[in-house]
């Protein structure tokens, strides 16, 4: 773990460099405030701080303060050293944000035990850090195809609504559903529909531009969201969703499967979210009227 070092006494910054070295840690060292300030506000900023109190430029609580004023998951452990031990000098140190207090002199031993448990607890913060992102991606993550699930492909389409009323972009939704799902689960059982959902999936995001997006919106039905296309754009686009599906089988069971899909398409003309997903709901059905395997697009 890195370690920065703030300390402008030469000789005290080398001991203490030698000292946590030999602990076996990757250190970082500045002789003065300003300095450990830029060096904590770098992207790859050192997790754990030992700051001297009284340093030129900007002093260790000075330090804290703005340290403790990062918008940040991962905030620095601080440690100020200090020869000032009086207990209103402690609280001043813990109002500006350090984490622990030692004295100088130090003692050695005391110094490494605290700064472990400063490790220790920025190890901590990661790992939770860690099981929330995990917990994140899964509440939008389709567990199946691995695909945005609904409300994950609901929420990019509510933020290219956003920006293409702001912007004056251009905007369109497509509906795809997989011709005769059904047959698919009754004849093969559904380890071969959802080794179909998981291919589809696959090819969709092959086929789509790496600006689109596609989220699994329930069933065996998907959602396209397609930013800056006019009509024809989106029939070229959608044309070609379809046809990555037809042009193979789909291995299923051990076996080749023709799956074909049903689409509908529209573009935004400034209506409301829930009236341009139900636009190109109705183009889906009408495709799926006209004998499927289809793209259809609603009319603007």
């Amino acid at each position: 773990m890195r370690v920065l070092i703030a300390e402008d006494d030469l000789t005290s910054r080398i001991l203490l460099t030698k000292v946590l070295e030999k602990w076996g840690y990757d250190v970082t060292v500045t002789s003065d405030g300003a300095a450990a300030w830029e060096a904590l506000q770098k992207p790859d900023a050192p997790r754990l701080a030992i700051l001297d109190w009284m340093m030129p430029e900007m002093d260790g609580i000075d330090v804290c303060r703005r340290a403790r004023a990062l918008e940040t998951r991962q905030p620095p452990y601080i440690i100020l050293l200090t020869a000032l031990g009086e207990k209103d000098d402690m609280m001043t140190g813990f109002e500006a944000g350090a984490d622990d207090y030692v004295g100088k002199p130090y003692d050695p031993a005391e110094l490494r035990a605290r700064v472990e448990v400063g490790r220790r607890l920025v190890e901590l913060n990661d790992e939770l850090i860690e099981a929330q992102l995990k917990l994140e991606v899964q509440a939008l993550t389709d567990a199946l195809t691995g695909l945005p699930n609904r409300r994950a492909i609901v929420e990019t389409l509510e933020a290219e609504l956003q920006r293409s009323s702001r912007e004056g972009t251009g905007l369109a939704v497509g509906m795809l559903d997989i011709d005769r799902f059904k047959r698919v689960n009754d004849e093969w059982g559904h380890a071969a529909g959802d080794a179909v959902l998981c291919e589809l999936a696959r090819r969709m995001e092959a086929a789509l531009r790496s600006y689109d997006s596609v989220g699994r919106f329930g069933g065996e039905e998907f959602l396209v969201v397609v930013p800056g296309v006019t009509g024809s754009q989106l029939g070229e686009l959608l044309e070609r969703l379809r046809g990555a599906v037809a042009e193979a089988p789909f291995m299923a069971g051990g076996r080749d499967l023709t799956v074909t899909v049903s689409l509908g398409g529209a573009v935004f003309a400034g209506e409301s979210m829930d009236a341009l997903i139900a636009r190109a709901d109705d183009a889906l059905y009408e495709a799926k009227a006209r004998g499927r395997d289809l793209v259809v697009l609603a009319e603007t």
